[in-house]
């Protein structure tokens, strides 16, 4: 199994450092799917640690207990920051191992992970879209359930064709403070990883009300994800430092990349394409079509385009005839629907 060794510690719990020369290191991005756990979403440090392979969904990570304020009875509270659980309790003690090692109740939970993940820099001559890739609602082809992904588009300001087009298990951002989107003043990497990109497009399609609260006590913003991001809230729970008293203006769906979508002018606004395909007229042709999805990122200074995406094959390969996002499609005789579609897309995705 991949495992995580931290290199850095912010807390002593009594166990000796091992000298470097002894870790296999390599930077990562880990989460859980359909929880807020693990380095889910903006962290200001590298994950390190020896993993299997390039990517993978089976990474047990170590604890990474720090203190947490008090119990109401007065007893210490403890929380860890990897699994996101308070630690401390009379049955966290009593489960203690002989060996002292103190662990938390989720600490043989597997998480997915990316080692070494694409970086991205915003600059003022590349355009840079993110999406939440999901399998199609409708294919000529099975459609096999699969999680969701990350599609980056680049292309340099200007030009037509994309410099980059493809999916990723998450990608991250370098954060310059310059932006200043989140109050904590050590944010240095805005991690998008699936579970958040799909609440984030989920909570635009649902018309939820959505925000960003951060804590106040270390700063960090905070991530709702699974059922706590299906009803919009106020009070909220901090992943970084267990703070469990956060409370935000109105009830949200609170995300990090709310500040970050809504720092380009173009990110709300959308067209519907004025172009039409019918697909009765590629009868015998390989296709797939999609719910065109908002975009986490859109850098470029023109609307994005909502619709109906639609891939046309010219034969068993990959090859496409049609490539384009239409505002009206029709298949078998009859218009589709986007909300229907976006809605068979969800049955599709694993999470």
């Amino acid at each position: 199994m991949a495992k995580k060794i931290f290199i850095r510690k912010h807390c002593d719990e009594g166990q000796l450092e091992m000298p470097h020369e002894q870790y296999s290191a390599a930077a990562a991005i880990c989460w859980a799917p359909g929880r807020t756990i693990g380095n889910i979403a903006v962290n200001s440090e590298e994950v390190f640690g020896s993993f299997g392979g390039k990517s993978g969904t089976n990474a047990i990570l170590p604890c990474h207990i720090v203190p947490c304020g008090k119990f109401r009875n007065g007893a210490s509270r403890w929380y860890c920051k990897t699994h996101q659980i308070h630690w401390g309790t009379k049955a966290d003690i009593a489960a203690l191992p002989e060996s002292g090692d103190v662990t938390c109740s989720n600490h043989l939970m597997e998480m997915s992970y990316v080692v070494d993940p694409l970086v991205l820099e915003f600059s003022d001559y590349e355009e840079i879209g993110i999406w939440c890739s999901l399998p199609p609602a409708i294919s000529s082809r099975p459609i096999e359930k699969r999680p969701p992904k990350i599609h980056i588009h680049k292309r340099f300001t200007g030009n037509e064709k994309k410099s980059l087009d493809r999916d990723f298990d998450a990608v991250v951002f370098s954060y310059n403070q310059d932006l200043g989107l989140f109050a904590n003043d050590q944010i240095t990497q805005i991690q998008v990883t699936p579970p958040a990109a799909y609440e984030f497009v989920n909570s635009i399609e649902q018309g939820r009300e959505m925000g960003c609260v951060s804590c106040k006590k270390c700063g960090y913003p905070h991530l709702d994800l699974g059922s706590f991001a299906n009803n919009p809230h106020a009070k909220h729970f901090c992943g970084n430092c267990g703070n469990d008293s956060i409370w935000s203006e109105g009830k949200i769906v609170s995300t990090p990349l709310k500040p970050l979508h809504d720092q380009f002018h173009k990110s709300n606004c959308y067209v519907v394409p004025d172009r039409s395909l019918n697909l009765d007229d590629y009868d015998g042709r390989h296709f797939e079509l999609w719910a065109s999805t908002p975009a986490v990122v859109w850098t470029a200074d023109r609307p994005q385009e909502r619709g109906i995406h639609v891939h046309v094959f010219e034969g068993e390969g990959p090859r496409r005839i049609e490539d384009d996002t239409f505002g009206t499609v029709i298949y078998q005789g009859k218009p589709l629907d986007r909300a229907t579609l976006w809605a068979m897309m969800r049955e599709h995705t694993l999470y």
